[in-house]
């Protein structure tokens, strides 16, 4: 991570921890929105944006998917890290998939935030929306920029999509928060969990949250009804990385999503649009889980599991 601008050590996953053990992500440090006026350059080309990204990451993945889904691919460009954590982070190299490193202006993630902020401490995440031509963060918070793409690039898409429709927010916004909180990044707080204790408390959140959900799919095609909203793009994320990576590195074991019905149902439902299978990249998922030397000293990744939707991916991303 940085100190003070400066890498002081390597790569660890575990950001911080509670006195009982519990994982504790770090909060997004770069928090900006567009004015109209802005929305209005950016449009003209007289803004120059990058959106850079981990194909191994949900938060960044939800960026992508709604990236792709709104129509917004003409306005910025996307510039994917290799999949494999390093000991100095995020890092551009020639793995398939990946950027080509000779085009793109840096070695590491890490190098854009002291670019930012000369002083910046913490770690160097993804999604990061970068302005080119003032060599700056804007935003670093998948939240912000999912909110951003719908909402303060709308008069550039204009499209059909509406991941936030006003009369469902407040329900979509509290799914959201209670999603995140059990199941998006209660896998993590499983995996990353520092005592049993901690465990098994993120555990049992995790399959709560997954039983909820599946008998809310039980009536219904997206979790809001006929129309995709955010909550479907931050929940697929998720799926696609539990039978693959969480459910054995994580040991959030008790079942797998190919138990649930309802749930692999909707899972297949979202694979149908480009969007979603596009942006999916099992390949990267279990290289790059699994390249956690924390979890998984050796760095075996393995050749399964088998799954019925990784047919709708792109042949060099289902990671077989």
């Amino acid at each position: 991570m940085l100190v003070n601008g400066q890498w002081q050590r390597h790569w660890d996953p575990v950001q911080k921890q509670d006195k009982d053990g519990r994982f504790i992500r770090q909060t997004s440090s770069f928090r900006e929105h567009f004015t109209a006026d802005e929305i209005q350059a950016i449009g003209k080309g007289q803004r120059d944006l990058s959106l850079y990204v981990a194909l191994i990451c949900p938060w960044a993945t939800r960026a992508l998917i709604a990236r792709s889904l709104l129509g917004l691919q003409d306005y910025f460009d996307v510039k994917v890290v290799a999949p494999k954590m390093t000991d100095y982070g995020w890092a551009f190299d020639h793995f398939p998939g990946a950027s080509d490193p000779d085009r793109v202006p840096f070695d590491f993630m890490h190098e854009l935030y002291t670019l930012s902020d000369p002083d910046f401490t913490g770690r160097a995440t993804v999604p990061v929306l970068w302005d080119n031509q003032a060599r700056r963060i804007l935003n670093n918070e998948s939240a912000d920029i999912l909110q951003i793409l719908n909402d303060e690039f709308r008069p550039l898409h204009q499209s059909d999509y509406q991941l936030r429709p006003q009369d469902q927010l407040d329900a979509i916004e509290q799914l959201n928060q209670r999603i995140y909180t059990q199941l998006n990044n209660g896998v993590y707080q499983a995996g990353f969990a520092q005592s049993q204790k901690a465990y098994e408390e993120a555990y049992q959140n995790v399959f709560t949250m997954l039983d909820e959900l599946e008998q809310r799919l039980n009536d219904r095609r997206y979790l809001f009804g006929d129309a995709i909203v955010e909550t479907d793009i931050r929940l697929f994320v998720t799926l696609t990385r539990f039978d693959v990576a969480y459910h054995g590195l994580f040991k959030t074991n008790k079942k797998r999503i190919s138990d649930y019905p309802n749930l692999s149902r909707y899972l297949v439902d979202l694979l149908q649009i480009p969007a979603f299978a596009e942006n999916t990249n099992v390949t990267h998922i279990k290289q790059g889980y699994y390249s956690i030397k924390a979890l998984n000293p050796p760095q075996i990744v393995p050749k399964g599991p088998a799954l019925d939707w990784l047919q709708y991916l792109p042949a060099q991303a289902r990671g077989e």
